[in-house]
């Protein structure tokens, strides 16, 4: 929240924007019994589990919250060790920080936090804090590719809270931003960055964070938004096809989802004679579990036991400067927006 980054003097005011980072979430404490906390409302939203209500109650009830839990939470501590708590957590407020300054150092009237889908701080109580402080309202969630499993549960809670208003609160929300040539800037410039400081890999894996096959089938836009944005960086770097793959990962259960996986294309990759492989994930903003546990250590075991050398991991855009300048980029037309004056 704003009082633990300092910005106690400016939460008096009166402002015309809003602006509300928008994330999953993470659990408040690397503890089982936090871990579950979180996963219970991320994982009964219909958003994001599609099965059916009586066999999925079960599934999560019975399997997953009593087991899952307390090897997620290993994971989780070992983060916290590294980073001093949450990640996500960290990289947010930073952002936040990062973001308020260099939009009032431009001179706009906008009051800058952050927020979560599932976890504190909610969407609920900040709706309803910041409408108090602000005419207006402008939440981007942090994913580059829309979803019916992220974005869209983000509308759903906002339509929930405006339902019950009289008075509705004045609120716009960014679907996507894939294609925006601040985020192809910001996205490219990482990757060249870390090869100037690394060297280049033998090859380029651009992992996306999986959703069901049944999604995309039923009309969701998300693997399409994926691929052009791995052709979008492909063309920004002047990669060719050989040097480079589109991947999905992070899999759950046994129905098919986004393909090719993840793991499985690293294994053939090492297969193929690839040493070093470098791996961006660009439909996480923010490096977390999926990418510093899931793909740094599971994928890169899983490269180095089928031959490879090194797997390494290109740091998610997190607090970059190129980041936040992308942040404000997007945001400032729809802050120049006075949408109560004819």
């Amino acid at each position: 929240m704003l009082d633990d980054l300092g910005f106690d003097g400016i939460m008096s005011k009166k402002y015309q924007t809003a602006i509300l980072l928008a994330n999953l979430g993470t659990p408040t404490e690397p503890t089982p019994s936090a871990v579950r906390a979180f996963l219970k409302p991320f994982l009964s939203d219909r958003r994001v589990v599609e099965v059916p209500k009586l066999i999925w109650f079960f599934i999560l009830n019975l399997i997953i919250l009593p087991f899952r839990p307390k090897p997620v939470a290993k994971a989780y501590q070992e983060m916290w060790n590294e980073f001093g708590g949450s990640p996500l957590r960290i990289y947010a407020k930073q952002q936040q920080e990062k973001l308020q300054a260099l939009l009032q150092q431009e001179g706009q009237s906008v009051i800058v936090d952050y927020v979560f889908t599932y976890g504190e701080p909610g969407l609920k109580a900040q709706l309803e804090h910041y409408r108090q402080l602000a005419d207006k309202i402008i939440i981007l969630p942090l994913y580059p590719q829309y979803s019916c499993s992220t974005t869209a549960a983000i509308y759903d809670q906002v339509s929930a809270y405006n339902q019950a208003q009289r008075d509705i609160a004045d609120v716009l929300i960014i679907k996507d931003y894939y294609a925006h040539s601040s985020y192809r800037k910001a996205l490219a410039a990482s990757v060249t960055d870390f090869w100037q400081q690394n060297g280049r890999g033998d090859f380029l894996l651009i992992s996306n964070h999986g959703v069901p096959q049944a999604y995309a089938d039923k009309g969701d836009p998300y693997s399409q938004q994926c691929l052009q944005t791995s052709e979008n960086l492909a063309a920004d770097l002047n990669l060719k096809t050989d040097q480079y793959q589109s991947t999905f990962q992070s899999r759950l259960g046994k129905a098919p989802w986004l393909q090719p996986y993840t793991d499985v294309t690293v294994k053939e990759l090492a297969a193929k004679g690839i040493k070093t492989l470098d791996v961006i994930c660009p439909s996480f903003s923010v490096d977390c579990l999926e990418t510093l546990e899931e793909i740094a250590v599971e994928n890169g075991e899983y490269f180095t036991q089928a031959g490879g050398i090194r797997l390494r991991l290109i740091p998610c855009l997190n607090a970059d400067e190129n980041h936040i300048q992308m942040m404000a980029d997007i945001i400032k037309p729809y802050c120049a927006l006075n949408r109560g004056e004819p």
